[in-house]
């Protein structure tokens, strides 16, 4: 079983994890590193510098979570676009498109159900899909129904956070639920035809591994095309502004065994990462195999150089390269 397969994973030395996961890399895949510098974030570094407007996040609740998970709570939502309709999703698109974007995420708050709701906006959706936009969808939770409304609008995948923690569930993300129901959510996606790039945030339970490894089998055990991992970045204001995140060593264990059970799966590494930790962190998870990295500070690109991989800028999602 997959269970006792990780279990195992856990308690070798992380060296020999990493080297194994090097291995599998070098096999089944080229030497391509993508590097993802999406224009949700200004990356002004010696090696590459993206531009405004080129890539950017629109949140279909405005300011507005029913959810306010402890993580977030709100937060992440102000650095979105609002758009809080199809008219006014069409309306953005176009600006965005004279603006030279290529692509958009499409998120929003959680209803009280954890689910972000997109029903009624297909028409906004299926919209900037024909003018030729790139567009992900952060969705929560989902029901046949809205799966198949993202399917027939075409979009180009379907983001979602995936909890292996009851615990963490109920605490963090203030939902009565089972880790079973992410699961489900992720079925529904993949039964509907739909690309799926299921996120683990390592650390979401105020700093602690807790669901992380279950969250990995979940996700290992449906198949999809890419597996993204980010880690906890403490947000000012926050109930976990103070706490602290996992070690670079705990993270690289988890990026390494998602690479060993894993083999011919894409990996990537997100967003988020908690800057005290961030330059030990990205050398030790390219070590583990992954292969797109986002915002990489300029000693990781060297590093990655150094050991013969060739670096690629895109500004995209990193799950899109």
């Amino acid at each position: 079983m997959l269970s006792k397969l990780i279990e195992e994973l856990r308690k070798r030395p992380l060296e020999e994890l990493l080297e194994e996961a090097w291995m599998i890399r070098k096999k089944n895949f080229s030497d391509f590193l993508g590097i993802a510098v999406p224009s949700s974030k200004t990356y002004k570094m010696k090696h590459y510098q993206n531009r405004k407007n080129s890539f950017v996040n629109i949140s279909i609740t405005g300011n507005d979570c029913e959810l306010n998970c402890e993580h977030c709570q709100r937060k992440l939502l102000t650095s979105m676009i609002p758009a809080m309709n199809s008219e006014e999703l069409i309306h953005l698109g176009d600006k965005l498109l004279l603006k030279g974007c290529k692509g958009v995420l499409i998120s929003g708050g959680s209803n009280e159900k954890g689910s972000v709701p997109l029903l009624n906006h297909f028409e906004g959706i299926r919209y900037l899909k024909e003018r030729g936009l790139k567009v992900i969808v952060h969705t929560g939770l989902v029901s046949v129904e809205t799966a198949k409304m993202l399917k027939n609008a075409e979009v180009d995948q379907v983001l979602l956070d995936i909890i292996g923690s009851r615990e963490t569930i109920r605490d963090v993300y203030h939902l009565d639920q089972e880790p079973e129901v992410f699961e489900k959510t992720l079925r529904i996606l993949k039964d509907q035809g739909l690309s799926i790039a299921p996120h683990i945030v390592i650390g979401l339970h105020f700093g602690k591994i807790l669901g992380e490894y279950e969250a990995l089998r979940i996700i290992s055990e449906i198949k999809p095309e890419v597996i993204v991992l980010v880690v906890l970045s403490p947000l000012e204001g926050t109930a976990m502004t103070n706490f602290e995140t996992p070690a670079p060593e705990e993270i690289a264990r988890i990026c390494a065994i998602a690479r060993i059970i894993n083999k011919n799966t894409k990996i990537t590494f997100g967003c988020a990462k908690p800057p005290k930790i961030k330059g030990i962190t990205e050398k030790l998870i390219i070590r583990a195999g992954v292969n797109t990295i986002s915002f990489p500070m300029d000693e990781t690109i060297d590093f990655a150089k150094s050991l013969s991989l060739e670096v690629v800028f895109k500004e995209l999602c990193c799950s899109l390269i």
